[in-house]
């Protein structure tokens, strides 16, 4: 009996069948999750490089007199067109505008104004003082769900932001630009 069972303990250690199989179950998971990483950490970059084009490119149309009088819809609108690839964008993200003396500065609030996820309604930003020759520093937070909310990077980002009661399940994309309002602004 002892001898029939070490027989089978040698067969079943000899036998190489099957080897493969065990192997590519313990490697797949790895490298799909690093796949699924890969994957959503290039989706932030892109929406993050368009949420900085966006801006650009409406600070631009301001900066040329394209938009002779900014206001916060217009504003939104243009970032949301050039930055096609944003979901929900003209819903989801928040401009704050700082404008400053370049005589008398004072630094610029490393706090940055974001969507409220669990508020209904949200604050406007008002454009309709600025004067000829101010320099007017514009931030754009945008609120955005992971692909992959539950695994890898998407989960870190949730996780990070925990902190933050209007992130929700979210994490904010920021970016800004600057201008100074030209000569040939109107003046009221």
């Amino acid at each position: 009996m002892i001898q029939r069972f070490w027989g089978k303990i040698r067969t079943f250690s000899g036998d190489d069948s099957g080897v493969v199989t065990v192997e590519f179950l313990i490697v797949f998971p790895i490298f799909f999750g690093f796949f699924l990483m890969t994957y959503e950490m290039g989706i932030i970059s892109l929406r993050n490089v368009m949420l900085e084009r966006g801006i650009d490119m409406a600070v631009r149309e301001v900066r040329i007199g394209a938009m002779p009088n900014p206001t916060s819809e217009l504003l939104k609108e243009s970032i949301c067109e050039y930055a096609e690839i944003l979901p929900d964008c003209e819903n989801q993200i928040e401009l704050e505008m700082i404008v400053r003396d370049v005589r008398a500065w004072v630094d610029i609030p490393t706090d940055v104004a974001c969507i409220d996820r669990s508020v209904t309604t949200q604050a406007n930003v008002d454009f309709s003082n600025l004067a000829n020759n101010d320099v007017v520093f514009l931030r754009a937070c945008i609120r955005i769900d992971p692909l992959l909310p539950t695994t890898g990077i998407g989960k870190a980002i949730v996780d990070a932001a925990e902190g933050d009661d209007a992130a929700g399940s979210s994490y904010a994309l920021v970016a800004s630009a600057s201008f100074v309002v030209e000569p040939f602004a109107d003046e009221d």
